[in-house]
């Protein structure tokens, strides 16, 4: 099995990335899985298949809030017509995003699933996450996965731990474009409250309770109290997310620094969009497609050029 994860900061082209490569015929594109474990994936624990499956079939509680407060992400795909359509607070982790981009029926291929996982040994976190990954892609009938899911660059050193021999692809755009986007996405506006809470505070508002100590002005920002005012008002403050950013990158670069993978290949947002064919084309050779300039011929135009940013000093 071939395997390649997309490191990115998340707004800067990844889904369309995600997406082309969802078009190469031997290639299972895993959009979010990663995320949608975080911060699991650092975890070392060692656990039965059972209980891994237990986690993948419950819902993440970030999402289980946006749905709560009508802010879902538009990277959502399960369908209207979905078992868990009339309970989406409750939808499992894994069919939000990374199944229902592959199929449409999730909740089949997510049933395939759940006997297979649940077979797993007993075996480190990321061990599953790996096994899991390699299931995927063989239920779907494919010879590699490529998984890229938005913001992973917060946990590139335990990603580059846990599969040191999967090719690893950095994606980078403009601070300044990709902060404006951010400050839009409701997902990214909630990353964004709960990364200042930890830097000024030390104190998660998803981890605290009602009845803890918290700083004045911190209860508003827990899960129950949080309203949809409230989140949106993180967007009207665009240095938030360049700082966001900056912290993001940070941590991808250090990690990439401090443990140089065996294959990497970096690629800028704005080289696809001035010239999606080649950067494409390179990109396919990096991961193994059978024809990768066909392959970027066949794609490159989806590839828009983004509007202009204007950045606040």
């Amino acid at each position: 099995m071939d395997r390649a994860i997309i490191i990115s900061n998340g707004r800067c082209g990844s889904t369309l990335l995600s997406d082309l490569i969802h078009e190469e015929p031997e290639t299972c594109s895993a959009q979010e899985f990663f995320m949608s474990v975080a911060p699991w994936n650092r975890s070392t624990d060692v656990i039965t298949g059972p209980a891994y499956w237990d986690v993948l079939s419950g819902p993440k509680a970030e999402l289980s809030i946006l749905f709560r407060l009508g802010l879902p992400p538009k990277e959502i795909r399960y369908p209207a017509s979905g078992r868990f359509a009339g309970d989406l607070p409750n939808l499992p982790r894994i069919l939000a995003i990374t199944l229902a981009k592959l199929t449409d029926d999730p909740d089949a291929l997510f049933d395939r699933l759940a006997p297979r996982v649940r077979a797993f040994p007993t075996q480190s976190v990321g061990a599953h996450h790996q096994a899991f990954l390699d299931v995927l892609a063989e239920l779907t009938g494919k010879k590699r996965w490529v998984e890229r899911s938005g913001g992973s660059s917060q946990v590139t050193t335990s990603l580059l731990a846990n599969y040191p021999s999967a090719k690893i692809v950095y994606l980078t755009r403009d601070w300044g474009a990709t902060a404006k986007s951010m400050s839009k996405h409701s997902s990214f506006q909630l990353v964004q409250l709960r990364v200042e809470a930890l830097g000024r505070f030390g104190i998660d508002p998803f981890i605290a309770s009602p009845g803890d100590d918290l700083p004045e002005g911190m209860q508003a920002y827990l899960p129950g109290n949080l309203t949809a005012d409230a989140l949106r008002e993180r967007g009207d403050d665009l240095k938030r997310f360049m700082a966001l950013c900056a912290f993001m990158s940070s941590q991808a670069e250090q990690a990439l620094e401090d443990h140089p993978p065996a294959q990497l290949h970096r690629i800028a947002y704005e080289d696809v969009v001035a010239d999606p064919a080649g950067r494409l084309t390179e990109l396919g050779s990096f991961l193994g497609f059978a024809d990768p300039a066909g392959w970027a011929a066949s794609v490159a135009d989806r590839v828009r050029r983004p509007e202009p940013v204007a950045v606040p000093a």
